[in-house]
């Protein structure tokens, strides 16, 4: 298979003859370049008129190749055939080397090309080009390969210091600027010139085919006014490229092959979309979430344009229009920038109402108010590159969890954070520098279990967990950003103003018609079950625990009334069941029981603390609430969650009578224990400031409203 590879454009900040004189200096030797051991000139002709030059070398290279290859190839050189074109009239020189050596076996193709600058004729440009082609070679392919790119990185990593030191030797010299070519009285045309004729159309054709085209925007899927003053508009055969100023400013450090991908993304995404075309730094950002696998990056960059055109994402900065309860209620904004000069965005979680605002919204309300900040640090990163004078292609997340309990894990809420965490994996990809996640209670292993599988490795290992006050010592936040930034509710003296979020009224509700027409079905939800309480009336859910540690979890709504809600464990085993076999198992205990859904499982004769044990204490739930809990269990045995119909006052019989029964809609699940601890030990592997939640995770947890 053959490799091509593309360098950026090179910018010689002095005109095109000085350049010229100071690349001859390399020749015949070259120190700057050791493995440039000497070359000879095989042919040397120039045009009657002086315009126009042609030489061809026999380069010798020494090979920088482990020992007992050289002996098993019987080489210690290696010879390459050069070839120059120098074109004084239009100031540019193509340059064409190709392997004499192993050419049966091996074929490099060397092209580069020096060229005024189209917007400064005191400036030259300087681009290059190599193709590699291993056919067979002694079974050492995949070593010949690697040693072909390190020396063509060394050239390319060395190509400007080496001009640039000839060019301050000939200052010293006193040479500081050449006349350019002109020309005769009277124009003499030779045999000479066919040769340069025949030069030019290869190097031309070669560059028409496409491996030389580059482009190159500074915005993200805009063009940023600002960039393109310093990226430079280059000749129309090469439009749009970059030079190695404008990757050092807007895009940073990439190596020969990063940049040579990013070249085949563009060319490829240029002649797809026949428009406007996504900036480099989007480019690289989903070379980078493929590992720089050019197809993997293409595919996953098509179905995101496509996304993004299907749901005309690029309108929502200038048309979306934030809904009052997200303004009243949501506890999450922009603040400052973090120590590496990334936007810093601040989430309350702990403080949201995380169902209150999706049946307030909708979780497509949700899903519209998350892109629109993931587009806003597009827009954040794109003016921090251009204000800090380096570049910043992602933002960072703090994430303030103080208040977290069950009620954010209420099924449906995780259903649709999973969703928005998929559509922004996809879509958004590195763009996320660093999550702090601070204040961290012993629920928050529960929903790292949930949700972290969801989220892309890369973007893992950027994520550091401090528990309790750990953020404010050392090694907590101001190592992370500036002491200035810390926000008030953190106890910096930076006000911010984020919201304190709270609990959105019932009133700001959609009707469930409205719900379903946004797709949010966050009412009877199928893994919910509803069940009517009367006067006198207990409802139980049965769990049979074989596995000590396991964490049983639940969120219930109380529809009508008051319900009392307690967790017991009895050492009688019942079978196991699940979330929809309850009723079953307590009619097994129980078959002459006439209404097995209000039959509890403790019998008559039981005695507290002897057959079965109170493991949380009982709590009255009052209409309208939302109660979400868990309890880490400790022995094995059949856990029980039991409703009962609840009433303050005694009722006569006419109340009893006409009294409307309670009715409460819930959910459980039981979390294996290798999950639930699993989720700690990640947590305290990775390369955080994490403090030992785990010592406190074993506790049972009350249920929070």
């Amino acid at each position: 298979m053959v490799q091509k590879y593309q360098s950026p454009v090179r910018v010689y900040k002095y005109p095109f003859e000085l350049v010229m004189a100071a690349y001859e200096r390399r020749f015949p030797t070259c120190p700057q370049i050791p493995v440039f051991v000497g070359c000879e000139v095989l042919s040397d002709s120039t045009s009657s008129d002086g315009a126009h030059k042609v030489t061809e070398r026999r380069c010798k290279l020494n090979v920088e190749a482990p020992y007992l290859l050289k002996k098993i190839i019987g080489v210690d050189f290696v010879y390459f055939i050069q070839k120059n074109m120098l074109d004084c009239r239009n100031r540019t020189l193509h340059i064409e080397a190709y392997n004499e050596s192993f050419s049966s076996r091996v074929v490099v193709i060397e092209r580069c090309k020096y060229f005024v600058h189209p917007e400064n004729p005191d400036w030259t440009c300087f681009e290059q080009s190599a193709s590699l082609d291993i056919r067979s070679f002694f079974g050492f392919e995949s070593h010949i390969e690697k040693l072909a790119m390190k020396q063509y990185s060394q050239n390319i990593s060395k190509g400007k210091e080496i001009i640039e030191y000839f060019v301050n030797e000939l200052k010293k010299e006193g040479v500081h600027c050449l006349p350019p070519w002109t020309e005769p009285e009277k124009p003499i045309r030779d045999d000479d010139d066919d040769d340069y004729d025949d030069f030019r159309t290869q190097c031309d054709t070669s560059q028409s085919s496409g491996e030389l085209a580059l482009g190159a925007s500074a915005s993200d899927y805009s063009t940023s006014a600002t960039a393109s003053k310093t990226t430079p508009h280059l000749s129309s055969e090469s439009q749009f490229q970059l030079d190695t100023d404008y990757i050092q400013r807007y895009l940073g450090e990439l190596s020969l092959i990063q940049e040579s991908r990013l070249v085949q993304l563009r060319k490829w995404v240029a002649d797809l979309q026949k428009g406007k075309v996504p900036s480099d730094s989007t480019l690289l950002r989903f070379l980078r979430a493929r590992d720089f696998n050019v197809e993997k990056a293409r595919e996953m960059l098509s179905q995101s344009l496509m996304w993004r055109k299907k749901h005309q994402v690029d309108r929502i900065l200038s048309e979306y229009q934030m809904p009052q309860v997200v303004k009243d209620y949501f506890p999450g904004g922009w603040h400052h920038s973090d120590k590496d000069g990334r936007p810093l965005y601040l989430l309350r979680l702990g403080q949201m109402d995380v169902k209150g605002l999706l049946k307030a919204i909708g979780e497509e309300g949700l899903l519209q108010l998350t892109l629109h900040v993931c587009e806003e640090g597009l827009q954040l990163m794109e003016e921090a590159t251009r204000t800090q004078g380096k570049p910043i292609s992602t933002w960072s997340l703090l994430v303030d969890l103080e208040g977290l309990n069950m009620r954010h894990l209420w099924r449906p809420g995780i259903k649709a954070l999973l969703r928005i965490i998929e559509i922004v994996e996809a879509n958004y990809p590195e763009t996320m520098g660093r999550v702090l996640i601070i204040r961290a209670p012993r629920v928050f292993p529960i929903l790292w279990t949930l949700v972290s599988t969801f989220i892309d490795e890369n973007t893992r290992s950027k994520f550091l967990f401090y528990g309790g006050n750990d953020y404010q010592a050392s090694g907590g936040l101001v190592d992370y950003i500036p002491q200035e930034f810390v926000p008030d509710f953190l106890g910096g003296s930076c006000r911010s103003l984020v919201l304190e979020g709270g609990l959105v009224p019932k009133g700001l509700y959609m009707t469930e018609g409205g719900l379903e027409k946004e797709g949010c079905p966050l009412t009877e939800d199928s893994i919910y079950h509803s069940v009517s309480l009367g006067r006198g009336q207990v409802h139980e859910v049965l769990v049979s625990n074989d596995d000590p540690g396991s964490v049983i979890t639940w969120d219930f709504d109380v529809m009508r009334q008051d319900v009392m809600f307690t967790v017991f464990r009895t050492r009688i085993p019942v079978p196991a069941q699940s979330p929809t076999g309850a009723l079953q198992t307590i009619q097994q205990m129980n078959p002459l029981a006439p209404d097995p859904e209000h039959r509890s499982a403790i019998e008559k004769g039981w005695k507290e603390g002897q057959d079965y044990f109170r493991m949380e204490t009982p709590i009255i739930c009052h209409d309208g609430e939302s109660i979400q809990g868990s309890h880490v269990t400790s022995h094995m045995g059949t856990y029980i969650l039991q409703w009962k119909f609840h009433c303050a006052q005694p009722l006569d019989l006419i109340d009893s009578i006409t009294a409307h029964k309670a009715q409460v809609m819930y959910y459980y699940e039981q979390l294996r224990s290798a999950d639930y601890r699993g989720s700690m030990s990640s947590l305290q592997s990775g390369n955080s400031a994490f403090s030992a939640l785990s010592n406190r995770s074993g506790t049972s947890s009350c249920p929070s409203r």
